[in-house]
C-alpha cells in the first residue's frame, strides 16, 4: 500500500487521470464521483488497462411508518438515524415519511425525542450530539435550514447548543413536499424532512422519487406489507424495523445505485473481487500421442525431486 497525504482535488486527481492506475475506488460526494467516473472515461497515451471504478456517494434516505407500526421503535431509531453522527453518514435518515393515519400520533412523540438530545463535547458520553466537521459544512448546513424555513413548517429546532464550535442544533422540518429541496438534495447534517402520505402506495413512491438509492427503512407489523416493501422500496440496502445506518462488516454488504453509487458492496465477501481481474484458462487434457521418456522424466521429477548443486 502507498498512502499519498495532501489535497484531495490535487492528489486525487492526479491519481485518477495516472495512465498506470487501473481502479479507483472512492467514497464521497456525488459531484466528486462523477467527475471521476467521467474522468476515469478518458482513455490517456500510454494507458494499456480500462480504468474501472468502484463509488459510492451520497443519499437521501428515507424511512416509513406504517400505520400498524411499533411507534415507540420507529422514534428510538428514526432519532438515532437522523442524528447520530450529527447527521454526517451518508445512510442518514434525510426524510421521514409518516402515513396520514399515524401522522399525528408519530409527531407527539417525535418532537419530544429530539428535544432530550444533548449537545455538546462529544467526550462526555451523555453528549448525543458533537459537532460537524469543519466550518464549510457548518455553513452549508445552516444555508439549507434557511432554505427549509422558506419552503415547510420549523416544527422543532434544539435550543441548548455550545456557544462556540461548529454545532448545529437537531432541527425537524414539517409540511415538507417531495419537490421541495430539503426532500432532494443531500445536507449531509442533523436536518430531519418529515413527509405525509395518505396511503403505503404514495409513501412508497415518494421513497422512490429521488435520485439517490443508498438506504431505506420501514416500520410495520404487517408481514404483506414488508414483503411489498422489500420488493419495491429503491435502495442498496433496505432496512426492516432498525436504523438505517449502522451496516456491520461482513453481515450487511453495503452501497447503493442510481446516484449513490455503482452498484458494488463493501463489506462482502465478493467485494474483493472488484479489485482482481478474471482469467480463464482452459485446457484439453486428452493426450493426442503420448512422450514416453518424458512423461518418465517429468513423473520422477515430481516425486522426487533432485537435490540442488
Amino acid at each position: 500500500m502507498n498512502f499519498l497525504s495532501g489535497r484531495g482535488s490535487v492528489i486525487g486527481a492526479h491519481l485518477v487521470d495516472h495512465k498506470d492506475v487501473d481502479l479507483i475506488a472512492f467514497t464521497g460526494s456525488r459531484e466528486v464521483g462523477l467527475k471521476i467516473w467521467e474522468s476515469a472515461g478518458i482513455t490517456r497515451p500510454g494507458q494499456r488497462e480500462l480504468k474501472r471504478v468502484i463509488c459510492e456517494m451520497g443519499g437521501k434516505n428515507a424511512m416509513i411508518v406504517d400505520s400498524d407500526a411499533d411507534i415507540g421503535e420507529a422514534i428510538d431509531y428514526s432519532i438515532y438515524s437522523a442524528f447520530g453522527y450529527q447527521g454526517q453518514k451518508c445512510s442518514a435518515l434525510s426524510r421521514l415519511i409518516l402515513l396520514e393515519e399515524n401522522y399525528d400520533r408519530v409527531m407527539e412523540r417525535l418532537i419530544p425525542a429530539a428535544a432530550s438530545l444533548r449537545i455538546g463535547n462529544p467526550e462526555e458520553p451523555s453528549m448525543m450530539v458533537g459537532p460537524v466537521i469543519d466550518e464549510a459544512a457548518y455553513r452549508r448546513i445552516l444555508d439549507y435550514i434557511e432554505i427549509g424555513k422558506s419552503e415547510a413548517t420549523l416544527a422543532y429546532q434544539a435550543k441548548d447548543v455550545p456557544p462556540h464550535g461548529y454545532f448545529i442544533p437537531p432541527t425537524i422540518f414539517t409540511d415538507v413536499k417531495p419537490n421541495m429541496r430539503i426532500a432532494r438534495e443531500e445536507i449531509f447534517g442533523p436536518v430531519l424532512s418529515v413527509l405525509k402520505a395518505p396511503d403505503l402506495d404514495e409513501a412508497i413512491e415518494v421513497a422512490n422519487g429521488t435520485d439517490y438509492a443508498l438506504t431505506g427503512g420501514f416500520f410495520s407489523r404487517s408481514p404483506a406489507n414488508i414483503e411489498r416493501v422489500k420488493a419495491q422500496l429503491e435502495a442498496g440496502n433496505v432496512y426492516i424495523n432498525r436504523s438505517c445506518t449502522g451496516a456491520i462488516v461482513g453481515r450487511h454488504p453495503f452501497g447503493g445505485f442510481k446516484m449513490s453509487g455503482g452498484g458494488t458492496k463493501a463489506g462482502g465477501e465478493d467485494y474483493l473481487l472488484h479489485f482482481l481481474l478474471p482469467r480463464v484458462v482452459t485446457e484439453n487434457i486428452s493426450r493426442h500421442g503420448l512422450a514416453p521418456e518424458k512423461a518418465l522424466e517429468d513423473r520422477d521429477e515430481f516425486l522426487w525431486p533432485k537435490p540442488k548443486q
